[in-house]
């Protein structure tokens, strides 16, 4: 039997308690991480990199107090390499230790007992004791559609079958959350097994306070002038001129920049040596010089 994983007793609840780590989320987003804890669904978050999604799972492990389980995905990969392969050499030893006392039959048994098996995030989160685990199935989008569909059992049963064992069932849901980049369109069987959460780049006040909290060092006119830049550069007409704009995580990476290099206001000549810190494309640093001293105009009254 599942049993129901331990949350919060309210939405503002779940939310202040992420504030307490430096998350800060807006409250639809609240909403549907205190929905898929009280309802023990997968919650699947889509969104442009950068803008939070693997940071919350991060933060959901802190204030749950409870490990983080990941799982990179990226194309090709297997599902041993997910959920579980037999430690081959341990029963190879076994094996020749046996072969002169045992029958054959006694062998088998003996190689697939658990102790032989090495498990990788999928069945760590699904063995994982009281209070559970928070396991980060992280950009989805990148393993492929066979990979896809090993993982509906997983994520409408919490349970994985394996061959030599037998049917293992989690007894304290994990928390999961499965994010992605859009790089492809996900199964809609995928899909109808979670929640779902579109993020955006957040409001320029919550970026502001994301960056006071992570970086407090920066100091409140430095960390004004941060978010508002990056807000500029993601509002029109200036985000046309970028193929990909600054996530938060770059908003929170210039700041720590900026206070390393002793920065106390934004010039000309700082953004543009510190460019690369925003912009991972020669074609957005190139785009953006020009663009520089229109960006840095304070806002009107």
């Amino acid at each position: 039997m599942v049993e129901p994983v331990s949350g919060f007793a309210s939405i503002d609840e779940l939310t202040h308690a992420l504030q307490g780590v430096g998350y800060h989320a807006p409250r639809q987003l609240a909403t549907s991480v205190y929905l898929a804890m009280k309802l023990q669904r997968p919650l699947l978050l889509e969104g442009e990199p950068g803008v939070g999604k693997t940071e919350l799972a991060k933060a959901l492990a802190k204030v749950l107090g409870r490990p983080l389980l990941r799982l990179q995905c990226y194309d090709g990969m297997e599902q041993r390499e997910a959920l579980y392969e037999w430690n081959h050499t341990a029963q190879l030893l076994h094996m020749r230790a046996a072969q002169d006392t045992n029958t054959a039959d006694e062998i088998e048994r003996e190689v697939y007992q658990p102790r032989y098996l090495i498990r990788r995030p999928l069945l760590q989160a699904l063995q994982a004791p009281a209070p559970g685990a928070v396991l980060l199935i992280d950009e989805v989008d990148r393993a492929d559609e066979p990979f896809e569909a090993f993982l509906l059992e997983y994520l409408g049963e919490y349970q994985v079958s394996i061959p030599e064992l037998g049917t293992i069932k989690a007894e304290v849901a994990p928390l999961t959350i499965l994010t992605s980049n859009r790089t492809r369109d996900l199964n809609d069987a995928v899909k109808r097994r979670c929640l779902y959460q579109w993020m955006d780049y957040p409001e320029r006040e919550r970026e502001l306070a994301i960056v006071q909290s992570q970086v407090p060092e920066a100091g409140p006119a430095l960390t004004e002038q941060i978010t508002q830049f990056v807000s500029r550069l993601r509002s029109m007409p200036f985000v046309n001129a970028f193929q990909r704009s600054p996530g938060i995580a770059e908003s929170v990476e210039w700041a720590k920049a900026l206070v390393a290099l002793d920065t106390l206001t934004l010039d000309p000549e700082v953004v543009q040596d510190t460019a690369g810190i925003l912009f991972k494309q020669r074609e957005d640093v190139a785009a953006l010089i020009p663009l520089i001293d229109e960006l840095l105009q304070p806002d009107p009254a």
